[in-house]
């Protein structure tokens, strides 16, 4: 499944549960994500199993493809997708981790 699929999933499922679904909304969802996001390291912190990290890192995706599709919805995330990656692949080794060179 594409990014784009799974924004009309989640878009889907949004309508259906009646959950948050208004651009004013958008900072709730880049907080949920967040939240996620410490329960996926407090997972892995704990040495739970490999599937209950990925249950929480894939409910930070889910929150973030739902946050993209309010907050700018005329880009395509599979798109943007490529575009950064491309740009990060052209990037110079360790690029932004200049700590690690101390």
């Amino acid at each position: 499944m594409h990014l784009e699929e799974m924004k009309k999933e989640i878009e889907t499922l949004v309508l259906e549960k009646g959950f948050y679904n208004e651009p004013e909304d958008i900072p709730k969802k880049l907080l949920f994500a967040f939240i996620e996001l410490g329960e996926a390291s407090d997972a892995w912190k704990k040495g739970e199993s490999e599937e209950k990290i990925a249950e929480e890192l894939v409910d930070v995706i889910f929150y973030v493809l739902d946050a993209s599709r309010l907050a700018c919805p005329s880009i395509n995330m599979d798109e943007m997708f490529r575009r950064k990656l491309d740009k990060n692949k052209s990037r110079e080794y360790q690029y932004g981790e200049g700590h690690r060179r101390m």
